[in-house]
């Protein structure tokens, strides 16, 4: 791993080796004081044509070093938001407490484990799975007022949070930034997919994006990291670092 920006001592020091743990949790920090009160980032991977998947996964198009980075930004998270399809398509599990960043969370006030909170408007999930039974930490759902009772009761059955954060059939995604924020989880973290990352662009709650470009080429027809509709005009973002590894890059976008 090297830094490619900023240039610090680091960028010759850490070059051609592994970063410890503590070093990718310094180089991936929150911010200490936001202007909300929360912080919203982005983790996702795309080939250098844009396919933010390949054959429905990430994982054919990522590498360890994009796994390690993928763990540091869960072992800083207070909460992982994601998509109802993103849980389905990636087998989501439950997140683990890691002994690398136990001190860390613990000096920080937060839980061993990030929340997951997942975002379903119809709540069309497999309450059976241990992402929700077997959670160290209880998982939250995310849904709107117009979601089936009968649903929510088989959430709640199963050990879920469900939290209503829409006045209709979806999700707001404002109030479920708030909400979270309202329960303490303000170092946020989403994982995806391009459905819910489109609405959270669209609704301009996105404070940062860490993208790794993956030098794969897929061609075919995947999504790309965000869809939806498109904004009136483009949000601009400013590069905050970038880092290296094995022809990876590893970018950190924030908000102007």
């Amino acid at each position: 791993m090297r830094r490619l920006f900023p240039v610090t001592d680091q960028t010759v020091s850490a070059a051609d080796r592994e970063w410890t743990p503590d070093e990718l949790a310094e180089a991936y920090a929150y911010p200490a004081n936001t202007a909300g009160g929360h912080w919203l980032r982005a983790n996702m991977v795309s080939t250098l044509d844009g396919a933010a998947q390949h054959d429905g996964r990430s994982a054919p198009i990522s590498s360890a070093a994009d796994m390690r980075i993928f763990g540091t930004l869960r072992g800083l998270a207070d909460a992982v938001v994601v998509g109802a399809e993103t849980v389905r398509l990636e087998r989501y599990r439950p997140a683990r407490a890691r002994d690398a960043f136990a001190e860390g969370r613990a000096a920080a006030g937060q839980a061993p484990a990030p929340v997951i909170a997942v975002v379903s408007a119809s709540l069309g999930l497999d309450f059976s799975l241990p992402l929700f039974t077997e959670p160290l930490v209880r998982t939250l759902v995310l849904t709107g007022a117009a979601a089936s009772p009968e649903r929510i009761r088989a959430a709640e059955k199963a050990g879920a949070e469900v939290v209503i954060a829409g006045d209709g059939p979806g999700v707001d995604p404002a109030r479920a930034v708030g909400a979270l924020a309202e329960r303490g989880l303000v170092r946020l973290l989403t994982e995806g997919g391009p459905r819910l990352l489109g609405q959270f662009v669209a609704a301009g709650v996105l404070d940062e994006l860490c993208l790794t470009v993956s030098p794969t080429l897929t061609s075919g027809y995947a999504q790309r990291i965000a869809g939806g509709p498109a904004l009136a005009l483009p949000e601009r973002f400013a590069l905050a670092s970038l880092l290296e590894e094995d022809g990876f890059l590893f970018g950190r976008y924030c908000r102007v």
